[in-house]
């Protein structure tokens, strides 16, 4: 098969994608598994869009095997510069200390525009060979997300959580 062209390129880089609000089925066990599981497939470059609830707990996690595999490579894809406006200081505070160990931050938009956190999606996928997300609603910007990485990478792979 290597000999026609069908050996597929070893992934290099993650885009993670999920919702705010988690639901009881989310599974920080089931997540772990997957960040291992590219991490031992050699992807080093993750990239994340800070948000709350599933970008959060990825970050965590990710995070914590840093030890591990000090060759990871953390991208914060901050839609904007006012992103965090509406969280609650317990949330700012937390959201600062995960962008402080960022190894890039990447600002997609000068200003809230309605499409920036689009945006940022999109150029996050646009840079991705693989994703971890969890999905479980049939629009919104998490499944557009999943569904404009399918379309510009049918062979990436995707773990739904």
């Amino acid at each position: 098969m290597e000999q026609l062209g069908f050996f597929a390129k070893q992934p290099t880089s993650c885009v993670f994608t999920g919702h705010r609000d988690l639901e009881e089925d989310f599974s920080a066990r089931k997540l772990k598994k997957a960040i291992k599981n590219f991490l031992e497939k050699g992807v080093r470059i993750f990239y994340n869009g800070f948000a709350l609830g599933f970008d959060t707990e990825a970050l965590k996690i990710l995070l914590s095997f840093k030890k591990k595999y000090p060759d990871i490579k953390l991208i914060a894809c901050i839609p904007c510069p006012t992103q965090y406006k509406y969280f609650n200081e317990k949330e700012k505070k937390v959201y600062r200390a995960l962008l402080a160990q960022a190894d890039e931050k990447v600002l997609v938009s000068e200003e809230y525009t309605k499409g920036c956190m689009l945006k940022r999606n999109r150029y996050m996928a646009d840079r991705a060979d693989c994703m971890i997300t969890y999905c479980k609603k049939d629009k919104g910007g998490t499944v557009y997300t999943v569904k404009y990485f399918q379309k510009i990478n049918p062979c990436g792979e995707i773990i739904f959580l």
